[in-house]
């Protein structure tokens, strides 16, 4: 086994290198500056002087939602790039991962989305990541693409580690909680993919944290981890005036994975209690 592992200085590329030194299991791990993806020069180079990959994992995205309104980077990032790596993992026999995200909905239903429920993303960044999925999808057969929500980890900024900065110089914060959705350990979002990636029962799956929480409720139950004295607020997300629009509610159906695993993933809270364990390990808190 060897694994290709692209966007690798991210939080989610940061777990997967944890586990597969755990593991013992041969690795490239590459940032854009080490493999441009979008390149087709690039990667083909690249796959002349590294053979025998067994598995691509692809965590490498275009993430800012609102910047991606107007950044055409977007579509080559999540859409074309998606697509040339599965080309690629077919003409080597590799078996290919990419993720994708619960922004690829539009947020009018009321019960959890399930992986067969119609993608309408309201955003770029939406759009983009729907149109990877499906290209995916099409072109080659023994891929996994995960979508997943929310995601928080060590390696990286996010929403977290965003709430945890603001409270050091704000007595009152307010946060929207008219988005609702499931927060993402990227250490449980890479340990579930690994798990699933050694089925290879191929296709489409969710793999959130367990639970369902605003991003109101998250901050909350942060502040009051760390201790924070001040007060929070409700905000609405119309007040922020943001050029992307964000799906209202965008919770993902995690079950199918859980059920071919026979295992459930831990809920969002226990997430953050160990990744507030791991900043504080780093000095970070």
């Amino acid at each position: 086994m060897k694994i290709l592992l692209t966007g690798s200085n991210g939080q989610l590329g940061h777990d997967f290198k944890k586990i597969f030194n755990q593991k013992n299991i041969k690795y490239i791990a590459t940032d854009y500056k080490e493999l441009d993806i979008t390149n087709d020069e690039d990667l083909k180079e690249f796959f002349q002087e590294n053979e025998g990959i067994t598995h691509i994992i692809n965590c490498a995205a275009y993430n800012d939602v609102d910047k991606a309104e107007t950044d055409k980077k977007v579509w080559l990032l999540n859409a074309e790039a998606p697509k040339k790596l599965s080309e690629v993992s077919k003409e080597i026999g590799a078996v290919f991962v990419t993720y994708s995200t619960d922004f690829v909905f539009d947020g009018e239903k009321s019960s959890p989305y399930v992986e067969d429920d119609r993608t309408n993303g309201i955003s770029e960044y939406g759009k983009s990541k729907a149109q990877g999925e499906k290209d995916v999808l099409e072109t080659y057969d023994k891929s996994f693409v995960i979508r997943t929500s929310w995601v928080f980890g060590i390696a990286n900024n996010n929403f977290n580690k965003q709430v945890i900065n603001w409270s050091k110089s704000r007595d009152k914060l307010n946060i929207v909680d008219d988005q609702v959705s499931v927060p993402t350990y990227s250490a449980d979002l890479a340990e579930f993919s690994w798990k699933l990636i050694q089925t290879e029962r191929f296709g489409l799956y969710h793999i959130t944290n367990d639970g369902i929480a605003s991003k109101y409720d998250q901050a909350k139950y942060v502040l009051e981890k760390i201790g924070w004295k001040g007060t929070l607020g409700k905000a609405k997300t119309d007040d922020f005036n943001l050029p992307a629009k964000r799906p209202a509610y965008s919770k993902l159906n995690s079950s199918k994975v859980e059920n071919l695993l026979g295992e459930k993933i831990p809920a969002w809270q226990s997430g953050v209690d160990r990744f507030l364990e791991e900043m504080k390990k780093n000095g970070e808190l």
